[in-house]
């Protein structure tokens, strides 16, 4: 159907499309969570360590590059400087910490610069802020634990290390909250007893069963939360692919057969993607994820009734919003076994939020009973909404 420049729909969509611009600071994913590692030897020394992006001090950091390698050689002293000023300023801002009994706090973190593979978001190493806090925990220290504080800018992820271990268990904090308490009952100091040595190794032995069995089932519930938030209220872009599938019809089948085939292919990349079978750069992903959210939206308009064909377009963007999530998990340094639960727990969480999405908008539209009324007040005007905002991230993302 060839339209004129002068279409309503056209107009439309370019007048929408400037008021996108004015909010796309809204729409855009969260940066990757603040992971706080910590790592303990059977021998007591331990340590703390925080990892900060720094477009964690941008107010959009979804629209700011990574530091790259590059990048950061070109940084005067004192820019090298504030970065990690400001560093310090989140993590007081961010969390406290205790050991055993011990009052909440939060001790003395050195701040430095560390680099990383940039895997699919950049060709370059990319420059991350390192936290370090070192110590000598003994016996006494029966648990380590960590909290949220109200004023955290960013979710925390609480993971642990024995002896260069990853453990199962891991916590995603949202501010507020209290991670569980990690047991360093494994900690003994060694004894000298005339030649005998006592290996303190024998408590990690026997370290709490109770702790494992239930760190994948724990990790699960806490990256199925995580999922669900990703989508709503975090994840507004695909918030309107998902209603860009349900507009087109209400009626429970192709609703089905579009949810189904959606989720059969993001669980197909996020999953390749997190443990590192594929990889795409975000600066090509995110573009097309925009342009998805536009493809449906428009096709609602021109093509009003529901075709099996759909399908294949709804499962080729359903394998790049895939990659898009996959982003977050690939982030974190798991153990095999936690990755796997948090990969389940995650793609759970998102099905869940999606679901909820369809849920509302088919409790706010159900009362439209007639389908001419429906389409005309309903699936026009908020496809084209839609549309225009597609149309703006695309251009957004690839030329801003």
């Amino acid at each position: 159907m060839p339209l004129s420049k002068n279409h309503p729909i056209l107009k439309k969509l370019v007048l929408l499309s400037f008021l996108a611009g004015s909010l796309s600071p809204l729409f855009c994913h969260p940066i990757p969570d603040i992971p706080i590692i910590g790592n303990f030897n059977s021998d007591g020394n331990s340590s703390i360590l925080v990892e900060i992006d720094p477009r964690c001090f941008v107010d959009d950091p979804e629209s700011e590059p990574f530091l790259t390698a590059s990048a950061f050689k070109d940084l005067s002293q004192s820019d090298k400087a504030r970065l990690l000023l400001q560093a310090e300023n989140l993590t007081k801002a961010a969390f406290t910490l205790r050991f055993g009994q011990a009052a909440w706090s939060l001790p003395t973190f050195s701040f430095d610069f560390a680099f990383r593979d940039g895997g699919e978001t950049s060709e370059e190493n990319i420059a991350l802020i390192q936290g370090l806090y070192h110590t000598l925990l003994d016996s006494n220290s029966s648990f380590y634990q960590i909290r949220s504080l109200e004023s955290a800018p960013y979710d925390l992820i609480f993971t642990n290390q024995i002896d260069g271990k990853p453990q199962r268990r891991v916590n995603v904090l949202f501010p507020g909250e209290e991670s569980f308490k990690f047991d360093l009952s494994f900690i003994e100091p060694i004894e000298v007893l005339g030649e005998e040595e006592v290996d303190p190794s024998g408590g990690l032995a026997e370290r709490s069963v109770e702790e494992e069995a239930n760190g994948g089932g724990s990790t699960f519930l806490s990256f199925a939360r995580q999922g669900f938030v990703h989508v709503l209220p975090l994840g507004l872009d695909h918030i309107l692919f998902v209603l860009g599938l349900f507009f087109l019809s209400r009626k429970w089948k192709p609703i089905l057969y579009q949810v189904s085939v959606f989720t059969v292919a993001h669980t197909i990349t996020l999953g390749s993607a997190t443990v590192g079978l594929i990889r795409a750069p975000s600066s090509v992903v995110e573009p097309i994820i925009a342009a998805s959210i536009a493809a449906v939206a428009l096709e609602n308009v021109f093509f009003p009734k529901y075709r099996h064909s759909r399908l294949i377009l709804v499962f080729a963007f359903g394998l790049i919003h895939g990659l898009g999530f996959a982003s977050v998990l690939a982030s974190y340094d798991l153990d095999a076994v936690s990755l796997v639960f948090g990969l389940l727990g995650f793609n759970l969480g998102v099905e869940f939020g999606q679901l909820t999405v369809i849920a509302i908008a088919f409790g706010l539209t159900w009362w439209i009973r007639e389908e001419f009324l429906y389409r005309k007040l309903v699936v026009v005007p908020g496809s084209i909404i839609i549309a225009a905002l597609g149309i703006y991230w695309t251009v957004e993302r690839v030329f801003l």
